[in-house]
Order: C-alpha cells, then sequence, then structure tokens
C-alpha cells in the first residue's frame, strides 16, 4: 500500500466506491449538487464516526485545520458546516442505509468459516433492540411518550464476528415484536431472542422456515407436559420435556410441540425456563447457547460508546437516518479492515489507535505491528583503541 497516503485515506480504500456510486445513480444523489458530492459527503460523515467528532462545527474544525491533507484523506472538496448540514437535511438516506446493507454482506461472507460456538455447527443470531432518547422539543416526529421521543434500532446480530445482518430504523412507539415479521429466516438457524419477543405467532413462522429459536418462557404461560425426558441435574439441569400450549390464543397460535427446558445456572444460582422447538440438542447447551444472547446488548453498548449515534448533527428524519446508517457504515469498515489485514486486535483497541493517526502517512499495520526498538551501542570517545 502507498506509503504516502494518509491513514483515513487507506481506510476507506476498503468502501467499494463503485457499488456506492450506483446507489448514487440509482437515487439521483447527486442532482444539483454542486459543492458536496455524496461520495465526500460519506467520507466527512465516516470520518466525523472515526475522529469522534461531537459535532458539524468539530467535524469542519478538524478537516479545516489541514486543509492540504483533504486531497490526501479522500476527500475532493473544502467541507463546510453549512454545506454538510444541508445534505444531511435533503440528500437520500436510502443511498446510505443501501450502501450499509452492501457492507453487511461483504462482512459476514469474510466471517462466514469463523467458529463462534464450537458445541454448534451452524448459524447462530441474537435479536435485539435498543432505544434512543431524543428531546421532543426538537424532535417531533419521533415522538414516543408524553415528554419523550425516541428512536428503536431493531438488529439481528450474527454471531460470527458480531456483524449486523438485519437492522430495521424505527420510531419509539413501534412494538418490539413487530420487526420479527421483517426477519429473514434461515434454514437450520438458531434465534436467540428475549421473553419480550415471545409472540407465538410469530416464532411459529420461524418454526414452519425450518430455523430453530430459543427464548424464555414466561410466568403466565399455560402449558401441559407430554413427555419428560431425562435431565442431567449435575449439569444444572431442573427438567427437560415436550410441552403443548394450552392458552386459548396461544394454544391456535402454536398448534406444535415445544421443549421447556428448566436450568440452574451454577454461579448465580437464579432458575431460567428456556422454551425452544429444537428437541435434538442436549438440554445443557440450549442454555449455554442463550446465554450468547447477551451479544447484542454488548454491540449496542459498544456502538453508543464508541460512535455517534446519541448526539445528532441534525433534527430532521433524514439527518438522524443519514447519521445512524454512516455510523454503521464505519462499524463495518472497523470489522472488514480487521479481517482483511488479520489483526488480533479488538475493535475497541483499533478505534484508540486510529482516532489518534487519521492524518498521518504511514502503511497501516505499522500502527497496529510497530517495528521492534533497535539497539544504539554508546561508544565513549575516552576509551583507548588497541589498533591504530
Amino acid at each position: 500500500m502507498n506509503n504516502g497516503r494518509s491513514i483515513f485515506a487507506q481506510l476507506v480504500e476498503y468502501l467499494p466506491k463503485r457499488r456506492f456510486h450506483t446507489l448514487v445513480t440509482r437515487y439521483n444523489g447527486d442532482y444539483k449538487s454542486q459543492k458536496l458530492s455524496c461520495y465526500d459527503h460519506l467520507l466527512a460523515m465516516v470520518f466525523a464516526q472515526l475522529a469522534s467528532c461531537d459535532s458539524l462545527r468539530d467535524v469542519e474544525a478538524c478537516l479545516s485545520a489541514n486543509p492540504s491533507q483533504l486531497y490526501h484523506l479522500g476527500i475532493r472538496c473544502r467541507i463546510r458546516r453549512s454545506t454538510l448540514a444541508d445534505a444531511n437535511e435533503r440528500r437520500d438516506a436510502r443511498i446510505f442505509e443501501d450502501f450499509a446493507k452492501i457492507l453487511i454482506a461483504e462482512a459476514r461472507r469474510l466471517y462466514a468459516e469463523d467458529i463462534f460456538f464450537p458445541a454448534l455447527n451452524a448459524a447462530i443470531y441474537a435479536f435485539d433492540s435498543t432505544t434512543i432518547s431524543l428531546c421532543l422539543e426538537l424532535f417531533p416526529w419521533a415522538a414516543f411518550r408524553r415528554r419523550k421521543a425516541a428512536i428503536k434500532l431493531h438488529t439481528l446480530i450474527d454471531l460470527r464476528g458480531n456483524i449486523p445482518s438485519f437492522i430495521l430504523l424505527s420510531q419509539g412507539k413501534m412494538h418490539d415484536v413487530k420487526p420479527l415479521d421483517h426477519l429473514p429466516a434461515e434454514p437450520g438457524a438458531f434465534y436467540l431472542v428475549d421473553r419480550g419477543y415471545l409472540d407465538y405467532t410469530r416464532l411459529h413462522r420461524l418454526h414452519q422456515a425450518a430455523a430453530f429459536f430459543v427464548t424464555r418462557l414466561k410466568d403466565n404461560s399455560r402449558f401441559r407436559v407430554v413427555e419428560s425426558f431425562e435431565a442431567d441435574k449435575a449439569a444444572g439441569i431442573i427438567c427437560d420435556q415436550a410441552i403443548r400450549l394450552t392458552g386459548v390464543k396461544s394454544a391456535y397460535a402454536y398448534p406444535e410441540r415445544l421443549r421447556r427446558i428448566k436450568y440452574r445456572d451454577p454461579e448465580t444460582s437464579i432458575v431460567y425456563e428456556f422454551l425452544t422447538n429444537n428437541f435434538t440438542l442436549p438440554a445443557r447447551i440450549v442454555a449455554l447457547l442463550y446465554k450468547q444472547r447477551w451479544q447484542v446488548e454488548l454491540f449496542f453498548k459498544w456502538i453508543k460508546q464508541h460512535l455517534r449515534i446519541k448526539s445528532f448533527f441534525g433534527v430532521s428524519e433524514n439527518a438522524v437516518r443519514i447519521q445512524v446508517w454512516t455510523a454503521l457504515t464505519a462499524y463495518l469498515l472497523l470489522s472488514i479492515v480487521k479481517k482483511r489485514l488479520a489483526l488480533p486486535h479488538d475493535l475497541h483497541e483499533m478505534t484508540q489507535i486510529l482516532r489518534l493517526h487519521l492524518f498521518a502517512k504511514m502503511p497501516v499495520l505499522s500502527l497496529f505491528f510497530p517495528p521492534p526498538p533497535q539497539i544504539q551501542t554508546q561508544t565513549t570517545d575516552n576509551q583507548l583503541k588497541l589498533f591504530e
């Protein structure tokens, strides 16, 4: 890689530029745009995420401090706060949404061979949502409660690499179970969901698609036991049963048999009741598998701490969507670079290192694998020479 290029320019080389321009043409993104092209807009927003800029004023200040470096960053025009604000308000957010989905497909392909759960050779997904609070006066379009506004990020995480394979951005009023209607069902895959998503009609659709789910049983669930299996008490399994739902609505929504596993966590002594449509896995594996659902919570925690999705550069719905999708683009870019360069560092270490060297002109690998220090021997002039 060219040593004369900046670190940021070397990073964005991993973005499929041609496919982005295809999206720009599809949505006519550069129509009547003379100052800031769509690609420069994308690079400026990704730079804001990687540099941890808190506002558009910070973005302008960072990029204007080194105007001669913009070309080496890959940006072909001068970035102004007002120009960037207008682009966030008017430019079609679907350009950045579809581009993030292209990166999702590429990242999933790169991590497809990774083994996350050695006891199970299958795709494993964790689904959940997180709420991002907003000011109701500034974001009236995102009304959530009487005095509060919010948006929700419904995310399906592929646990091989923690890649978000499905993302739905909605207003805070949307119920959490509704995105299950749009969830892509992969035959043979396992879907880990919290008991807040215990909707038997939607779970039955996963079952009909030959997919498996693992969730928790609600306390008020009505069922009858039709068969009991041998329970490994030493492994913390209290009971392992096949059940049928007996509630009027639930029995109609899910007419098939379900598997109920009662498990005591040896570390906390807390008793959990799991519900799944898989009857072949050992009960202990099902319990350990559900623990991996916490990975989606860690994903939400990471992006909220290291990316700018809690404070927004604009107040319109379009500006919010562009910022969220470009933040996810930055996350996916880091994941792709990590895999392409075979970096042992986690994403937290990568962001901390890259944030300080975005303008530096050096190979990316030299940031993560610095050369060993050279030991220099000091010679003193006072020592006599044996041979003249």
